[in-house]
């Protein structure tokens, strides 16, 4: 159909600054765009990677199913174990926030699945976190004052729906 415009790779810095500006102007689709596009130069560049995956979790409130695969599939591709965990986590918390905002009948329950599966992954961060790095520690209080808050999330009867280490990430 169209053949898209390489970009050049001295550009690359330039183009991620960009990214990151279009998430902060809820212009996902634009950020994850310009990812793809560095990454068809730089396949392993862990700040489109992970620039990548939250502008496809900034869009779980459009279509949960299509953009979730996709987020969870680049985590195997960032470097650090640190980023592999809070990522995951983030993955789960938006998963939670999307399934509340949709509002699906019975969603409660698994959306409280998702935001504990959030704090699993946050914990596991916490202890390999960087020297001053508190990030899993801020996204694990806000999951539990999001469940201590909304009194419709509670757990679903009988086991998880799906264990933490459902994201392949060896």
């Amino acid at each position: 159909m169209f053949e898209l415009k390489p970009l050049p790779e001295e550009s690359i810095a330039a183009a991620l600054q960009q990214a990151e500006r279009y998430r902060l102007l809820n212009e996902a689709l634009e950020a994850e765009s310009i990812c793809r596009d560095v990454i068809a130069i730089d396949p392993e560049n862990q700040r489109a990677l992970i620039t990548l995956i939250l502008a496809l979790t900034d869009r779980f409130s459009e279509e949960l199913g299509e953009w979730l695969g996709e987020a969870s599939s680049l985590l195997p591709r960032l470097n650090e174990e640190y980023a592999r965990a809070y990522y995951a986590g983030i993955i789960c918390e938006r998963q939670g926030k999307a399934l509340i905002a949709h509002g699906t009948l019975g969603a409660g329950p698994v959306a409280y699945d998702e935001f504990r599966k959030a704090m699993n992954w946050y914990e596991k961060a916490e202890k390999i976190r960087p020297p001053g790095n508190d990030d899993a520690i801020l996204r694990w209080n806000t999951c539990a004052r999001l469940l201590m808050r909304h009194k419709h999330l509670r757990p679903p009867p009988g086991p998880p729906l799906r264990d933490s280490s459902s994201y392949d990430m060896e």
